[in-house]
């Protein structure tokens, strides 16, 4: 009996140092004015296709919010994270509605993760969806919130965001499926681009699939109402 509380107490004990570790480390503040070489999450990618014996190359081109389209940018934010500026890291809605779908579905998920979570989901963690690794993310984003601005937290998620197989960031994702640069892109591009992205791997923003056709055109509509696209000045508005 000794002998397994003790292992129970050591379990507890690394669990609580593991969760710890993250209120001091990484450094988050040398992000202000540093981008990160090589995210975890890129490096996760790396090990499974190793382990398939795939030999697939990175793709990503670092590119400053300034020359991002705006319409990228309003897209991934009406896709992924509407209420962006207005959170401090976490949407509590969006959360308590996966919880309950998750419990309907007697799943394990934890969906409505904000862009600050997935951010740093990207740069520090892996995709594992157990309550340790939530907990370790939910700190992270924390401490991201507390210490970048929110412009900054935006640029780096579309930079280190995957947008396809071994396709990380808006630079190389722009070049990869229209040929041009991240600054270019239309209102349906980026619209096309930001409907992938909760599975970017699955569908393609140049493919046919019918999720990417229908969410694309609810994301560019989006944009039509709240006047960021003026249909009649496009040359192929949906």
């Amino acid at each position: 009996m000794k002998s397994i509380k003790l292992i129970i107490i050591a379990l507890i004990s690394f669990v609580l140092l593991s969760i710890a570790y993250y209120f001091i480390f990484p450094d988050v503040s040398k992000l202000k004015k540093q981008n990160p070489k090589k995210t975890s999450f890129i490096g996760y990618r790396e090990e499974e296709w190793q382990k398939k014996g795939k030999m697939i190359e990175i793709k990503q081109t670092w590119i400053p919010f300034s020359r991002i389209s705006p319409y990228l940018v309003k897209a991934v934010l009406i896709a992924e994270d509407d209420k962006f500026w207005k959170h401090e890291g976490f949407d509590f809605e969006a959360i308590e509605k996966a919880v309950e779908k998750d419990i309907k579905q007697k799943k394990f998920k934890f969906g409505g993760s904000t862009i600050s979570q997935q951010l740093a989901k990207n740069l520090y963690l892996s995709p594992s969806k157990n309550p340790i690794r939530k907990l370790k993310e939910a700190i992270l984003t924390w401490r991201i919130e507390k210490t970048l601005s929110k412009k900054r937290i935006l640029e780096l998620y579309l930079n280190v965001a995957e947008w396809g197989e071994g396709i990380f960031g808006i630079g190389a994702a722009s070049f990869h499926y229209y040929g041009k640069s991240a600054s270019d892109l239309s209102p349906e591009e980026a619209a096309r681009l930001a409907s992938v992205l909760p599975n970017p791997r699955k569908y393609s923003p140049t493919g046919t699939s019918r999720y990417v056709a229908n969410r694309s055109k609810i994301i560019y509509n989006i944009m039509v109402k709240r006047g960021i696209v003026e249909p009649e000045y496009e040359d192929n508005p949906e």
